[in-house]
């Protein structure tokens, strides 16, 4: 198995390029970020090429955090900040490499709110396509974040398939899943053709993951099983430096 360490949560009392270099050190294979734009791309890029890591993604901007935001493309009569977001995340994964943006679809519910993530959607895949970027969406759980728009699997399926577009993919959060819906190892295994990327972390803490619900040795046997060959992304809270953690890394990699 490989490994990214998502800097949202691993090392993030770092600036971010010095994350990126604590990441390498640690033994981790790519990285990823939530909203890295008030730090000059060119300074994550220096860190990215010092330590030959890949930004595997970023998120689009909440829009306004301290007003509740949390995303902003499945919002009626928001399309044009929607639009706004994803031109900015668009343009700053161009400049720092990252593959693949995470499409935030805020909180909101309805029809006409399905209608305008679909068409944000398609915005957002026919601007990244030229760029080889892969936009993804994330169904988040209903304890976590109430309100959230995209909460399960099959609704993301739902919406991939109506977009129709090869660079939808679904980020596939085994955290949120297994709070939402449970049966993680056949749902990864019916779902595994439209996941562009997978995060994981225990339950129903959200720790690292060496206890809790899941048993991740098992998990991720089966996904290496499956031939998922792109790091999945540790996206946990710790609860003192990030490098005591890690000790799963080494044991997974053993088994798998």
């Amino acid at each position: 198995m490989k490994f990214s360490a998502n800097l949202g949560f691993l090392w993030n009392d770092l600036p971010l390029p010095e994350a990126i270099r604590a990441a390498k050190a640690a033994g981790f294979d790519a990285v990823e970020c939530h909203w890295p734009y008030d730090i000059p791309a060119g300074d994550i890029s220096k860190a990215l090429t010092e330590t030959g890591l890949k930004m595997l993604g970023l998120n689009t901007r909440r829009g306004d955090v301290a007003a509740g935001d949390n995303g902003l493309s499945a919002i009626p009569g928001r399309e044009a900040e929607a639009r706004a977001a994803i031109d900015e995340a668009i343009n700053y994964a161009i400049a720092i490499g990252a593959a693949n943006i995470h499409v935030m679809a805020g909180f909101c519910s309805g029809e006409q709110a399905q209608v305008t993530f679909g068409a944000n959607l398609r915005y957002a895949c026919e601007k990244a396509a030229p760029h080889g970027i892969t936009i993804l969406i994330e169904p988040l759980n209903k304890y976590d974040v109430p309100g959230y728009f995209l909460t399960t699997t099959d609704q993301a399926i739902g919406l991939i398939d109506a977009v129709g577009l090869p660079n939808l993919k679904l980020m596939f959060d085994c955290y949120h899943v297994q709070l939402m819906e449970g049966d993680l190892t056949r749902r990864i295994e019916r779902l595994l053709p439209h996941i562009g990327h997978i995060q994981f972390a225990s339950v129903p803490d959200r720790g690292a993951p060496d206890h809790g619900e899941i048993d991740y040795a098992q998990l991720f046997g089966v996904i290496d099983r499956l031939g998922y060959g792109a790091p999945a992304g540790a996206e946990y809270k710790t609860d003192g430096p990030t490098e005591q953690s890690l000790g799963w890394m080494t044991q997974w990699r053993e088994i798998t």
